[in-house]
């Protein structure tokens, strides 16, 4: 069972903060130029950090000279110079662990930081509680644009104390090592350690082990681990690194050693553990599966034979977009012809193109060619129906947009009005624009309406919110229904509207504006006002390309 608390954990304690019993072990490989940021980040949560352990695993950039002159200002500060480097994350942190004198143990990679007041934040919760996990809240941090995305948002309860992992099955998607506190004796009891040597996602089969070994965790609502995401980094981070289908090989590894771990522990968690996969990890590397018809059919195969081990009850226990998807690939051999239709139904958020199949009895199907049934779609809300918006240019300043319907389910809730937003990239409120009436299509397929499509008048209002240089908006389109139901989802871009237009502009003399695909198939924007915004685009154009080029 949970319990939930609704004292805070971080109020200030009239005794003064905790005693000194924490230690933050810091890995790193090759990162002379963030790793100080993020050791001073450790450092500078105050004496509740009882030492940080910095374990350089055999750089040959310089990092262990950094990391040597700052032991040589702060005390707390221990080095370890690995002379053999592991090729991956866990044997540093294991070494960190053994070298730990510590009773709480807290980690953190040579490019991420600590907030202010994290590990005090998650000691006293640990105290209070007695609990040999602590877990709070982690962003992603997109760089240099700054903007944060919470990691798994909804998945804790601040104050809440799980008893047992078993509980509250669900937290196995949470596969983080670095957004918790781990008490070092409940490690050690259990011989809990990272997978030693080049195994990348290592941090699947840790946090199988810790949720196997049913320990109480205890949850506070303080932001305890920020994520640095470099997407144009010259080197991306393992998580980044898609481009090469050994990736997803060493991702559904971790996984299948993960969800034994689990399922010898609860069969609760190993269930829980199939159906994350299912509904998170293969669908975020189906929408971004990459063009290249060789990695297709090396990914399928791969997947499909991984999927061809799974029991059916784990499949029909997903949700349905997500156990629509795993039948595909078992039905198929080789990728099929509509494959984008897969990848459009992997996306977030989802949506199912045309053409709409059913077999003789009129049961919903995914084609005709592959007559997989679309169980459980007569009974998604519309809300969570993958219902597909289609969007191409119409008069001076719109576009024209189509609402396609889905096996009638959305003829039988009544589209009426529909309504654009315009989501800012770098974070912030979204700017919409006024509902238009949906009428239908002239061709009886669904609906239709024409809706302004000002792109300057966005810039202007991105300037006034303080967006300078190139601004970057996701598309967003809301339908409202006769029956009080409605839906948001993402548009799909038509070929003509994604040209690069240079417009003319009172205010900013010109706009350069670039609709675009994004990796997930919807539809995104980058307007350039002025010449300053121009500079910036073409700057980032050309960061771009290096990139493409240094991989």
């Amino acid at each position: 069972m949970s319990s939930s608390d609704s004292s805070s954990d971080t109020t200030t304690d009239p005794a003064g903060p905790p005693d000194p019993a924490v230690c933050v072990v810091v890995i790193a490989y090759n990162d002379a130029g963030l790793v100080g940021e993020a050791v001073s980040s450790a450092l500078a949560q105050g004496p509740v950090v009882a030492e940080v352990i910095a374990v350089d695993d055999d750089s040959s950039d310089g990092t262990g000279a950094v990391l040597d002159a700052l032991a040589a200002v702060h005390p707390r500060l221990k080095v370890v110079h690995r002379t053999r480097n592991s090729g991956g994350c866990g044997t540093p942190r294991n070494d960190g662990i053994a070298a730990a004198s510590a009773p709480y143990v807290l980690f953190l990679d040579s490019d991420d930081v600590l907030p202010p007041g994290a590990a005090e934040a998650l000691l006293r919760s640990a105290e209070k509680h007695r609990a040999p996990v602590t877990v709070g809240a982690c962003v992603r941090r997109e760089l240099p644009e700054g903007r944060d995305v919470p990691w798994m948002p909804g998945l804790y309860t601040p104050g809440e104390v799980v008893e047992r992992p078993a509980d509250r099955p669900e937290l196995v998607r949470d596969t983080l090592c670095v957004n918790k506190l781990y008490e070092r004796a409940f490690l050690d009891a259990h011989g809990i350690r990272f997978p030693d040597g080049r195994f990348v996602y290592e941090d699947f089969v840790f946090t199988s082990r810790v949720l196997a070994a049913a320990p109480r965790i205890a949850v506070v609502g303080d932001l305890v681990y920020v994520w640095h995401v470099r997407r144009r980094a010259a080197q991306v981070s393992i998580s980044l690194a898609r481009a090469d289908v050994g990736n997803w090989r060493s991702r559904v590894e971790a996984h299948a050693a993960a969800s034994r771990n689990l399922a010898a522990a609860a069969p609760e968690l190993g269930r829980a553990c199939q159906v994350k996969f299912l509904d998170y990890d293969l669908r975020m590397y189906l929408r971004e599966l990459p063009a290249d018809p060789a990695y297709q059919a090396a990914w399928w195969t791969l997947t499909r034979d991984y999927l061809a081990g799974f029991d059916a009850a784990d499949i029909d226990a997903a949700p349905a977009r997500a156990r629509w998807t795993a039948r595909v690939l078992l039905a198929g051999e080789a990728p099929p012809e509509d494959l984008e239709r897969l990848t459009g139904l992997a996306a977030e958020p989802p949506r199912l193109p045309p053409p709409y199949a059913v077999d003789a009895a009129g049961t919903p199907v995914w084609s005709a060619r592959l007559p997989v049934p679309l169980d459980g779609l007569a009974q998604l809300p519309v809300a969570e129906l993958p219902v597909t918006v289609e969007a191409g240019p119409a008069g001076r300043g719109a576009v024209r947009i189509r609402v396609r319907d889905l096996y009638g389910r959305l003829a039988g809730a009544g589209p009426r009005t529909l309504r654009l937003s315009f989501l800012p990239r770098a974070g912030g409120e979204p700017v919409e624009v006024r509902p238009v009436e949906l009428r239908a299509a002239a061709d009886g397929d669904g609906w239709s309406a024409e809706v302004p499509f000002r792109l300057a008048a966005l810039a202007a209002t991105g300037r006034r919110r303080g967006l300078r240089g190139m601004q970057a908006w996701d598309v967003r389109v809301g339908v409202e229904c006769g029956d009080g139901s409605s839906l948001v989802t993402s548009l799909r871009p038509l070929g003509p509207l994604l040209r690069r237009r240079a417009l003319p502009s009172s205010r900013y003399g010109v706009l350069l504006a670039q609709p675009y695909r994004t990796a997930a198939g919807a539809l995104a924007l980058r307007l350039a006002p002025g010449a300053g915004g121009a500079l910036t685009f073409v700057r980032n154009r050309l960061d771009r390309a290096r990139t493409r080029r240094s991989r």
